[in-house]
């Protein structure tokens, strides 16, 4: 950081957007710094998303001292920027409860502030949001403006550019941040831009250009095509010099910038000059991510999500294996051996594990950016073309591709490879992230197969078998973090599902995935009191093994235990099976019926009923 620039202790005093107001200009570049001070302490601690909300910093203050919120609407695209607005607004002395569970929320929440006007946990839904936002108020007749913040990729996502194409044309009071950080939009276009766009921001040269254009419209005769002249004159030079004004004002938007994202007075006089427009306006501010903090300036995508750490030292990536890591080498090592196998990620390299992969075989590895729907129909393609698409995405992200999986995919009956990772709870990103639907969303797709590894080892087979050995849609889906500790020792098979049976049981578990862990620990604890009972582990979960159902013909009880949605899972459709072949015994499922907060993975089991002391008062229940 900057250690010339003038020490504040100014935010302490403050509570809310009032407080960030009566700032003396002076103490702006102090206050910034003390505000990232505060943050990389803050998020150290807690962990989380650092710099991308390092590089907002004097956007977030501008944006409090030219608008008027919560009167004024705010949505934050990608919504984990948002820790400095949450720390100006009230929420400073709750920021090391941050997502935690009972904390507050690492994206914006409605429920957790008045200043909060939209959930965006996923990405590129602020200019939808926001237009709507604004829609409202004009139909209500209430003042305040409405600001979209979009960056940190957000503008990679389709639905950005629906949300643009309609939002343009609304005549809304709506302005649009293109908090552009090199992450989705272009690059610098040098001094002259910069300095027209100085001169664009100032309320006298929006006078004067109205003023003139006045003028001239009224003078008969002449007037009009004069005016026409200037303007077409005045336009062509604009768009020589900025490129992105066509593409925004084609849509509808009067462009401004681009501005120095870290120059809180500009960015504020031009915030305040586009409230002016009463129309639709883009405001296109460059930041660097990781600002004043040299760690993340220099390698901002490892301080992207960072857990805890030692702010004197740099961050360095695990080298722990886990799931994520485990099917990137995998894939690797497959794809080396095989040029058909290609891998595809939405912006994720890193978070799946696909780094170096993708640095080893370029040629075979394909980012598309936020853009999931996309990936399906790409890969789905490529299966028709002859080669074997694989596409890792994280199980909430998943939740786009819906259409595609169907459309695009299943009623061709082409052969892709879903590698669904963050699969089931997943830790501290709460609501939004969650990896609960995506089994719910699968079983409805024809053509599909899924499997569930519990262990690195079980992840590698079924990564192979999903490629080689079956047709159509193939799932494998896993948690985020590592395989469980009891099962460090198993060996996985080839065979569809793996049943324990112990003597004298009338009771049956049956579960997938990484809770074989939890009910093996289970079933050991009953066993030691006299309670036996028989464990039925999935390994492809879907579709249904006819061999599952008689062997849950023989018992009195079955307990399904599944880490996914209640609603449309494996143990639903299993019940209905069981019902449709005339079982009588009893039959209970137990998982996810509610929308979980930020949590550890333990609080969410033991919130879930999945946790081992859960399954085993379960049976103990079962039983009574």
């Amino acid at each position: 950081m900057n250690n010339k620039t003038e020490k504040t202790d100014l935010l302490k005093t403050v509570h809310g957007p009032q407080d960030v107001k009566r700032i003396e200009a002076k103490h702006l570049e102090g206050f910034c710094q003390e505000i990232r001070e505060a943050l990389i302490r803050s998020v150290s601690k807690t962990g989380g998303h650092l710099s991308s909300n390092l590089g907002v910093v004097e956007l977030t203050v501008a944006l409090l001292r030219a608008f008027d919120f919560p009167q004024d609407k705010i949505v934050w695209d990608v919504g984990h920027q948002c820790y400095v607005y949450k720390m100006l607004t009230g929420r400073l002395d709750r920021m090391d409860t941050i997502r935690k569970n009972g904390g507050i929320s690492g994206f914006p929440s409605p429920k957790e502030s008045r200043y909060d006007s939209f959930v965006v946990g996923h990405s590129s839904t602020a200019v939808s949001a926001a237009n709507g936002l604004a829609k409202a108020k004009k139909l209500t007749a209430e003042d305040g403006y409405t600001v979209a913040v979009v960056g940190d990729g957000a503008l990679t996502g389709g639905l950005a550019y629906e949300g643009l194409s309609n939002a343009g044309r609304s005549n809304d009071r709506l302005i649009v941040i293109l908090n552009d950080n090199q992450m989705s939009i272009s690059d610098n276009v040098g001094f002259a831009a910069r300095h027209l766009s100085s001169l664009r921001a100032r309320p006298r040269y929006i006078r004067l250009k109205n003023a003139v254009g006045s003028v001239f419209r009224h003078i008969p005769l002449i007037g009009q095509p004069i005016y026409r002249l200037l303007s077409a004159g005045k336009n062509s030079m604009k768009r020589a010099l900025y490129k992105d004004v066509s593409f925004f004002e084609d849509m509808g938007f009067y462009y401004m910038g681009p501005f120095d994202g870290h120059n809180p007075q500009q960015l504020t006089r031009a915030l305040k000059t586009a409230k002016t427009m009463n129309r639709p306006v883009v405001v296109h501010v460059e930041t660097v991510k990781g600002k004043g903090y040299a760690f993340a300036e220099s390698d901002p995508g490892t301080y992207h999500g960072v857990s805890r750490f030692d702010t004197e030292n740099p961050v360095t990536p695990t080298t722990v294996p886990n799931f994520s890591s485990v099917f990137g080498d995998c894939l690797d090592r497959l794809a080396q051996e095989d040029s058909r196998i290609v891998g595809i990620t939405a912006a994720m390299k890193s978070g799946t594990g696909m780094q170096r992969f993708a640095d080893r075989l370029p040629s075979q590895c394909f980012d598309t950016g936020i853009a999931e729907s996309h990936a399906v129909t790409f890969a789905s393609a490529l299966a028709a073309g002859g080669m074997l698409p694989v596409f890792a995405v994280y199980a909430t992200f998943l939740q786009r591709t819906y259409d595609q999986l169907i459309n695009d995919t299943a009623i061709m009956d082409n052969h892709i490879v879903l590698a669904i990772d963050r699969a089931g709870i997943v830790p501290e990103d709460g609501e939004t992230h969650q990896g609960i639907f995506d089994i719910p969303l699968l079983l409805t797709v024809p053509h599909t197969t899924i499997f569930a590894p519990a262990t690195y080892r079980e992840l590698e087979l079924h990564l192979k078998q999903a490629i080689y050995d079956y047709p159509g849609i193939v799932a494998v889906r896993y948690p985020k973090g590592g395989e469980p500790a009891i099962l460090s020792d198993y060996q996985p098979d080839y065979q569809p599902y793996l049943l324990q049976e112990q003597a004298g049981a009338d009771t049956l578990i049956i579960t997938y995935g990484r809770l074989y862990g939890n009910a093996l620990l289970a079933v050991q604890q009953l066993t030691q009191i006299g309670r036996p009972v028989s464990l039925l582990k999935l390994n492809r979960i879907f579709p249904v093994e006819p061999e599952w159902l008689r062997i849950a013909q023989r018992y009195k009880r079955v307990l399904f235990f599944e880490e996914c949605a209640a609603r449309g899972g494996v143990g639903e459709l299993v019940a209905a099976k069981l019902l449709q072949d005339g079982y009588t015994g009893r039959y209970t499922v137990h998982a996810i019926d509610s929308i979980l907060p930020p949590c550890t993975v333990d609080e969410g089991m033991k919130m879930t009923g999945l946790d081992a002391d859960s399954i085993f008062e379960a049976v103990i229940e079962s039983e009574a």
